[in-house]
């Protein structure tokens, strides 16, 4: 039996209660004094919902009401998001430890710890964004849903990169702050919280068109640059090490997060095309070629710190080209102007990364077989 207050405190036996003899007062009264007639509810009923009143925001449908669809898609997201699922405890990391303390090098460590010590924060923001910024505002139950799985799996990511910082045995009081005292990682948080902050108030008026425009760029800012760039291109480092026989559990790992961070890159991109075309509003172009100029110097500076050093099979030219590719990707996806023509795949075995089929135990650990998703269309 579970304690309600506390589900994980043991509930102590509990006394036998002698049963109530005929006749014996409860102490509970009967029926209604003075017999009073027992209120009666008001009836009320409603229209039966039209799923063409549904929007992306303002919507003038039932949020409790999920189907009829309006966005079948967007079922079928949190669908595919349910056949991508692990937890960090299944994959083992002792190979990881070894690599780390026997095989790194110095120059690899750096690029070890600083790409934990970013994702780790950029997790817990997006999270955030989902959660706190995003869902509420959507007026769709069917968005709502995916969303907060999103929200689960964010979540679930940070766990990752903390249990891959608890394995190795770094100091989690200085990887946790390096994003707050390292200039190049503190930048790309920096820009994120300001399009974060600009959105974050529930009472956002998304009627009023200058209000809606500021709301477009932030979400296509987080789904086509912080999760559709940054992040996708925030694993390579560690893949680089994987490809070398190195770090082979936290690979694994960011494998199952990379999938996820695929499809939260597509999800966002298609609901911004879908505001879009529901509210007839496009991105300022301005505003668009700032947003992605001032992610590339971030990028760069980052790939310019963690990589100061290149490492084998690696480098911050090989990472920034892979940037400026996956970023004209993600431009075609929104129907917008590449921002950097004629850029490069850098890195063609990325995309392998999160289209690898699994079908396994975990290293004999679990009984029941494990079955994540198939391949992902990526354009």
């Amino acid at each position: 039996m579970l304690n309600w207050d506390d589900p994980l405190k043991p509930i102590p036996p509990q006394p036998t209660l002698a049963p109530r003899m005929d006749g014996e007062e409860s102490g509970v009264p009967h029926g209604n004094p003075a017999g009073a007639p027992a209120p009666q509810p008001e009836l009320v009923a409603a229209e039966p919902i039209d799923p063409r009143d549904k929007r992306v925001v303002n919507g003038l449908a039932d949020i409790n009401q999920l189907a009829p669809f309006r966005y079948p898609w967007a079922w079928e997201y949190f669908l595919n998001a349910n056949k991508n699922h692990w937890t960090p405890l299944d994959i083992n990391m002792a190979q990881d430890v070894h690599d780390y303390h026997h095989k790194l090098t110095v120059e690899e460590r750096h690029v070890y710890e600083n790409v934990l010590a970013y994702l780790t924060t950029a997790d817990i923001l997006a999270m955030r964004n989902v959660g706190l910024a995003v869902m509420e505002k959507m007026s769709a139950p069917e968005l709502q849903i995916y969303q907060a799985r999103q929200v689960y799996e964010e979540a679930l990511h940070t766990w990752t990169y903390q249990h891959c910082i608890e394995s190795i045995g770094l100091d989690q009081g200085e990887i946790y702050n390096r994003y707050r005292v390292v200039p190049e990682i503190h930048q790309k948080i920096r820009i994120a919280n300001r399009r974060l902050d600009k959105v974050l108030q529930p009472d956002l008026d998304l009627r009023d068109r200058d209000t809606l425009e500021e709301f477009l760029m932030s979400y296509v800012f987080f789904a086509g640059v912080f999760e559709g760039c940054w992040f996708y291109n925030g694993f390579s480092p560690i893949f680089a090490l994987q490809r070398r026989g190195l770090m082979r559990g936290t690979a694994e790992q960011l494998q199952y997060i990379m999938r996820d961070e695929v499809l939260h890159a597509s999800f966002g991109l298609r609901v911004a095309r879908q505001l879009m075309e529901e509210e007839q509003i496009t991105p300022d172009p301005k505003a668009v070629r700032e947003m992605w100029d001032e992610a590339e110097a971030a990028e760069r500076a980052y790939a310019g710190y963690i990589l100061r050093d290149p490492i084998l099979g690696y480098s911050a030219e090989s990472h920034m080209e892979q940037f400026r590719f996956i970023a004209n990707r993600r431009a075609r996806k929104l129907h917008l102007e590449e921002p950097f023509p004629g850029a490069e795949n850098a890195l063609p075995w990325l995309d392998e990364q999160a289209n690898i089929r699994k079908e396994k135990n975990f290293f004999e650990t679990r009984v029941t077989e494990y079955q994540t998703g198939g391949g992902l269309v990526w354009d």
